[in-house]
């Protein structure tokens, strides 16, 4: 993954760093905190005081995880997260592709003139980095940080509390593997991880048996009440408006794997998510075979993403929003055809 003159640059940088800063995107997921916990905890190890900075609101189902302390989000706490940002030696930008995609953190990103390594899977990254580990093929960006410490750092710092922070950014972007895993090597840093005597079961509880009653009864209601299923197109979606969120006393990280529901119709290939945001539509897509919903969130909802899994935003109403979502399926209704 990173070749040997590069780990070794990295490295040096490591070293002649006392503190470090670990950045990662809005709306964070499983993959985006337990990679960048990885990174902060392996850090440490080395005597680094190493600390991340997430953007917005945590997700209550990942505040378990090991090292959740030594995170500071920006939405709550700016004065410190900015001291953590402007105090760094180093900055390690973790799970996006580019600036923007840290919202109110990107300004103090850019302005920051130390070295900046972009560790990402995600497409099309943007070069503002000064080193970037870049492999769209890999599941996820805990599978990078894995092969990333084996790679870069001599000293052995991989332990429980790591491997736990790692196995959980690869088990939830890939759904419990069961999308964006279809290759050896993936199942190789599982089973390495393994070794560290990690509390699968339990890992798969707390983040999957975790939710509130008031979430369990949201994804009820969107099943019964929301969800579009459209067969011509092999396409189903679900909508949220912000007054159905409040009352389901809706919190972070709430509708995290709605969009997937729809697959269990059979003979779907494409779903959507549409969630009422205060001045936006957040969209979320996910697809199954070689359907790229990530050149439909580009081409209609400023964003990007993967081919299976991609998001973006709309600055319409929710009932122009999704008349104009079902408006676009007849042009790409020859790629949503069974394989």
């Amino acid at each position: 993954m990173v070749e040997e003159g590069t780990a070794r640059t990295i490295y040096s940088w490591i070293e002649a760093a006392k503190r470090v800063a670990v950045i990662t995107h809005t709306n964070p997921d499983g993959d985006a905190i337990g990679s960048s916990l990885a990174l902060t905890l392996a850090l440490l190890k080395l005597g680094i005081d190493a600390q991340v900075v997430i953007p917005d609101g945590l997700p209550d189902f990942l505040r378990w995880l090991p090292g959740i302390e030594r995170s500071t989000t920006y939405a709550y706490k700016k004065e410190k997260a900015v001291e953590i940002i402007e105090g760094a030696d180093l900055i390690f930008c973790l799970d996006f592709n580019a600036p923007n995609r840290v919202n109110g953190v990107e300004e103090f990103l850019r302005r920051s003139k130390v070295k900046k390594i972009l560790i990402d899977h995600h497409q099309d990254p943007v070069q503002f980095a000064d080193i970037t580990i870049s492999e769209t093929w890999r599941g996820s960006v805990g599978e990078m940080i894995y092969v990333f410490l084996k790679e870069v750092i001599p000293e052995e710092v991989m332990d429980k509390d790591i491997a736990t922070c790692l196995y959980v950014a690869i088990m939830t972007d890939t759904g419990n593997f069961n999308y964006a895993s279809s290759y050896p090597e993936i199942f190789h840093v599982v089973g390495e991880l393994m070794k560290y005597d990690i509390e699968k079961d339990k890992i798969y509880s707390n983040v999957y048996d975790a939710y509130s009653e008031d979430r369990l009864r949201l994804q009820g209601y969107c099943m019964q009440e929301k969800m579009v299923v459209l067969p011509e197109y092999h396409t189903a979606y679900i909508s949220v408006t912000d007054e159905e969120l409040k009352r389901f006393n809706h919190r972070k990280g709430d509708t995290e794997g709605f969009v997937n529901i729809p697959f269990s119709v059979k003979g779907i290939r494409f779903t959507a998510l549409f969630v009422e945001k205060k001045d936006l539509i957040r969209v979320s897509f996910r697809s199954r075979g070689m359907f790229p919903v990530n050149l439909v969130a580009s081409e209609h909802y400023h964003g990007g993403g993967h081919i299976n899994a991609a998001g973006g935003d709309s600055f319409k109403s929710m009932k122009e929003t999704l008349s104009g979502f079902e408006s676009l399926l007849p042009e790409y209704l020859n790629l949503l055809k069974d394989e």
